[in-house]
């Protein structure tokens, strides 16, 4: 199953499943990271950490282990 975090500049998906739980999982959803979602990356951090995405209409930046715990549909 492929992640967010394995997605490149340009790429887009749909959010499938949010793993993990506590604080993370708490503040992906109120970030707007939620089933169904659409969601692009736009550009990555020269070390690949954090990249940069758009969901719900605006620009988040998440870290590559944030990024792990979204799986995609």
């Amino acid at each position: 199953m492929r992640t967010l975090d394995q997605l490149k500049p340009g790429d887009s998906a749909v959010v499938g499943l949010l793993k993990g739980d506590g604080a993370v999982h708490q503040r992906l959803l109120e970030m707007g990271v939620i089933e169904g979602a659409g969601v692009e990356v736009v550009r990555m951090a020269p070390l690949g950490d954090p990249m940069e995405i758009i969901v719900q209409g605006y620009h988040l930046s998440l870290r590559k282990a944030e990024a792990a715990l979204v799986s995609l549909a």
